[in-house]
């Protein structure tokens, strides 16, 4: 039987219109948007489908909205494709929590309010500080950490050959990318982010999603979920809570993580929720894996057509 793993999308993904068509088009899914709205007390549902950009961007929205697309992306799967099965799951940062839903970890309601919690802990950090990212195209893993040394920034996300991530204060992160161009990085791009995820300025983040997570029941996932910070399955509802309480200042290891996937004999992935950037990195890693997505209605047919035959 071919090994299929979900992956689920990062905070960056987030687009206006995101999960309408398929509101529109399945009951289930305007079920859970509404209950969506429900447990988080406002209408996260209308920002999704039409924004405004300025609001669906900040942090404390974004990361519950491509949550709660993701997860009825899972769902819609499931409900077309009554056969459908998967044998682990991981997701890039904020895709982290789907993923440990999907596997029933947490709820999806306790997954909801974790990630909006977490995002809006994550938002009082960058507004805290002065932080940027960039990416840098080209670059290898040992070069970008000496250029991470002599700069003083981190590597926040190692995304696939040749695209890695670098987190820190911004007069650095602009110091950053002329070494790495003068290292021979083809391209190094400041991104367009509230601040600086995944390195230690997110610090004051961490005591407030230790005390959301400690009023939350986290059971061992049903299937193996890889982690961001270890790029290995999870272990006991005590290491998951540790584990995503480090995640927040580590670095993802994306790339690790899917190498390890592939090597344990995983072919097919299905990226779930908004945008296909994790299926481009897929490319990246193995270009011979199956990579299938589901956003949208026309995604959802097609991965459906292909899971069914």
């Amino acid at each position: 039987m071919r090994k299929t793993a979900l992956l689920f999308a990062g905070q960056g993904a987030q687009v206006a219109g995101m999960g309408k068509d398929l509101a529109e088009a399945f009951p289930t899914a305007k079920g859970i948007f509404d209950r969506a709205n429900a447990t988080l007390g406002y209408d996260l549902a209308s920002l999704c489908f039409a924004g405004p950009e300025s609001e669906l961007t900040k942090t404390e929205h974004a990361q519950p909205g491509i949550f709660l697309v993701g997860w009825i992306a899972f769902q819609l799967l499931q409900e077309r494709v009554p056969s459908f099965g998967f044998q682990a799951a991981t997701g890039l940062s904020l895709g982290e929590f789907t993923a440990l839903a999907a596997a029933g970890a947490v709820s999806f309601e306790e997954g909801l309010k974790l990630v909006r919690a977490r995002g809006r802990f994550m938002q009082e950090a960058c507004e805290a500080t002065q932080g940027g990212m960039a990416a840098l195209i080209g670059l290898d893993e040992t070069t970008t950490r000496e250029v991470c040394g002599e700069t003083g920034v981190e590597l926040a996300n190692l995304n696939c050959p040749g695209q890695i991530v670098i987190s820190g204060e911004r007069e650095k992160i602009a110091r950053a990318c002329e070494a790495a161009k003068s290292r021979g990085a083809k391209r190094a791009l400041p991104l367009a982010v509230a601040g600086a995820y995944h390195s230690q300025l997110m610090s004051s983040a961490q005591p407030k999603l230790r005390d959301a997570l400690a009023a939350v029941d986290v059971r061992p996932p049903a299937v193996p979920v890889i982690s961001n910070v270890t790029a290995r399955p999870h272990g006991s509802g005590l290491e998951i809570r540790e584990s995503l309480i480090q995640q927040v200042t580590s670095s993802v290891r994306w790339e690790d993580s899917i190498r390890y996937l592939l090597a344990d004999g995983f072919t097919r992935f299905i990226e779930l929720g908004p945008g296909t950037a994790l299926s481009g990195f897929m490319k990246r890693i193995d270009k011979n894996a199956q990579i299938l997505n589901v956003a949208d209605l026309s995604s959802l047919e097609a991965a459906a057509s292909v899971l069914i035959t």
